[in-house]
Parts: structure tokens; C-alpha cells; sequence
């Protein structure tokens, strides 16, 4: 019995994942690549059969949200290696930034915040083998696996594009990719080859990299020279009702007893965020370009350390100093 045990315990340890080619599903998938783009059946069966299903990657997207308190978020993101990082990667990529903001009104310093939040500027773009992730979460996650499977869709279509080797890509957990972790849907669509070498490749180019981000976030509506968020206060006696979350004009909140802490359109809409901190609360008034970086991460903590980074970015680049 203890044997038996035993060598159970060693299968499991050297056999963490099974072949994916098993799973529900994936005939029926081939079938739709064929028919739909082409695909050669003996080639993607092959593909398949090298596919390995990630039972990690289950367990790794399926634990329930765990955020952190955000003085404790913000400061995995928001501290001094990356703001020392992000300042070197502003250096050694400088027009490249320089021509982004002037094409596509997204600010450097945004730019910069956003690879420094998503791989550490290129440092850690991920461990996972991007196909395994995908074909894992494509026909074993039922919740998602219409998203999943598109994506996949997309990585092969990418792939091909691009003669990517697809065994060898590593990425996210949920298939995530590159110097700013597009997903491939999102690589195809808004990929540039900013560096103009004929190929947009956001695995290795930091150029396409930057003029990728700030395409994605002009095509997600960003408007160039308008606010992305403001800290607010609220006056003794506010109206709490008035408070309710929601997007409403500047003019509404300051009726509600809303106080910015500059001057901002009274016309311009806003949602109200609030951030616990130690001692209390603190308000901002969150604007449409906060919005668009929240279509890169859906939360406003990730939106709100992007923004933060790129501040004490800026103010460090300013100042010649770090935060």
C-alpha cells in the first residue's frame, strides 16, 4: 500500500498535465479552422496532439478574487523599481515614445506606466506556454470558453501570419503575450510595426510595442489633452444619496457636495471612485480616458496604479529624481 502510494505520489509530481487532444471539442473546432481559414487538417491534428492540457492554469483562473487592500496593490506597482525602471526604458526608447504621443495623443508617461504595470518593461512577459493556455481554457472552462476559444482562434490565425513557432510562445496564464500582453485577438487588431521593420512584433520590438499601446488606446476612445482622473473631496453635510456610484457631470457631483481639487469643465462626465487608505478615504473623480485603461485590465485599481506610475514617472523625469 505504501509503495503503491509512493509511486502515485512520483506520477504525479513528473506528470503535472495530460495531452490536450482529448478534450471536447477540439475536432469540431479543426473542422471550423479548415473550413473557415484554410487550415490543413493534418497539421492542426498535429498541433493538437503536442497540446497539453494545464490543469494549473484551471486551478490559477478559477480561485476566487482575492484583491489585495489597495495601499498594498498600489504598492506592488507604484515604488521605486519601477520608477527606476520605467525611467531607463523612457531613456532608451525616447523618440519611439516621442513619435507615439504625437500620433496617437496618448502621453509617454502613460505609455511607459502601462509595460512598467503589465511585464515590468519587458522583464516578465510570462511562463506559460501560450497554446497550452489557451487550448486548457478554451474547452475546459466552460464559463469563458467562447472567449477562449475565439482567442485561440486568433493565436493560430496569428501564428500562420507571422510564422511564430507555437509551441515555443510563452505568455500570461490566460494567454496574454509580449512586451505589453496583448491577447492575440488584440495583437492582430491593433499590433503597428512602429519600429518599421515590416513585422509588428510585440514578443521582441519595444518600438511596436509603444505604438502598439498607444494604438490600442486610441482605437479604445482615448482623447488626447483630456483629464483621466482627479482627487476629490466631499464636503461636511454631503448629500450620500448624491454619492451613488454612476457616471454624471462635474456639475452634478459638485452638487452633491463633490469638490475637486482643480478645475475641470463643468459639462464633463465623471464616476466617483473611492479608495480605502489607512486613516480613512480617499475620492477621486474618474474620467473617460480612466475608463479606456480600464479596457486593458476591467479595474479601477490596475487603471489607478497606471496612472499613478505614470505621474511619479513624470515627476521623477521632471525633477531628475525618483519617487
Amino acid at each position: 500500500m505504501i509503495l503503491r502510494l509512493f509511486y502515485a505520489l512520483i506520477l504525479a509530481l513528473v506528470a503535472p498535465c495530460l495531452h490536450a487532444v482529448e478534450l471536447p471539442g477540439i475536432p469540431q473546432f479543426m473542422d471550423e479552422m479548415v473550413a473557415k481559414h484554410g487550415f490543413e487538417r493534418g497539421e492542426l491534428e498535429q498541433i493538437f496532439g503536442r497540446a497539453q492540457h494545464r490543469q494549473a492554469i484551471i486551478d490559477t483562473i478559477s480561485k476566487p478574487a482575492t484583491l489585495k487592500p489597495w495601499p498594498e496593490y498600489r504598492a506592488t506597482f507604484v515604488n521605486d523599481k519601477r520608477v527606476a525602471g520605467g525611467l531607463q526604458f523612457w531613456a532608451l526608447h525616447a523618440d519611439a515614445l516621442r513619435r507615439a504621443e504625437q500620433q496617437y495623443g496618448v502621453p509617454q508617461e502613460i505609455i511607459v506606466a502601462l509595460i512598467g504595470v503589465e511585464t515590468l518593461y519587458g522583464s516578465n512577459s510570462g511562463k506559460h506556454s501560450v497554446l497550452d493556455a489557451l487550448v486548457t481554457l478554451a474547452f475546459d472552462y466552460p464559463r469563458r470558453a467562447e472567449f477562449f476559444r475565439g482567442e485561440l482562434e486568433q493565436y493560430l490565425l496569428l501564428a500562420r501570419e507571422q510564422k511564430l513557432d507555437l509551441f515555443k510562445v510563452q505568455g500570461s496564464y490566460a494567454g496574454a503575450m509580449g512586451i505589453p500582453q496583448f491577447m492575440p485577438g488584440s495583437y492582430r487588431r491593433y499590433a503597428v510595426d512602429f519600429g518599421g521593420d515590416g513585422t509588428a512584433d510585440l514578443l521582441h520590438d519595444p518600438q511596436d510595442a509603444i505604438g502598439s499601446v498607444a494604438n490600442y488606446l486610441k482605437q479604445y476612445g482615448w482623447s488626447s489633452g483630456e483629464p483621466v482622473t482627479m482627487p476629490a473631496r466631499t464636503e461636511e453635510g454631503a448629500d450620500s444619496s448624491a454619492l451613488a456610484p454612476g457616471a454624471r457631470a462635474v456639475a452634478e457631483w459638485a452638487a452633491g457636495g463633490v469638490r475637486l481639487e482643480s478645475t475641470v469643465a463643468a459639462d464633463k462626465a465623471a464616476r466617483l471612485l473611492t479608495f480605502t487608505v489607512t486613516g480613512g478615504k480617499e475620492l477621486w473623480l474618474a474620467f473617460a480616458n480612466f475608463d479606456v485603461i480600464t479596457r486593458y485590465n476591467n479595474s479601477d485599481f490596475y487603471a489607478m496604479t497606471v496612472y499613478q506610475l505614470a505621474e511619479a514617472l513624470r515627476a521623477a523625469r521632471e525633477t531628475g529624481t525618483q519617487e
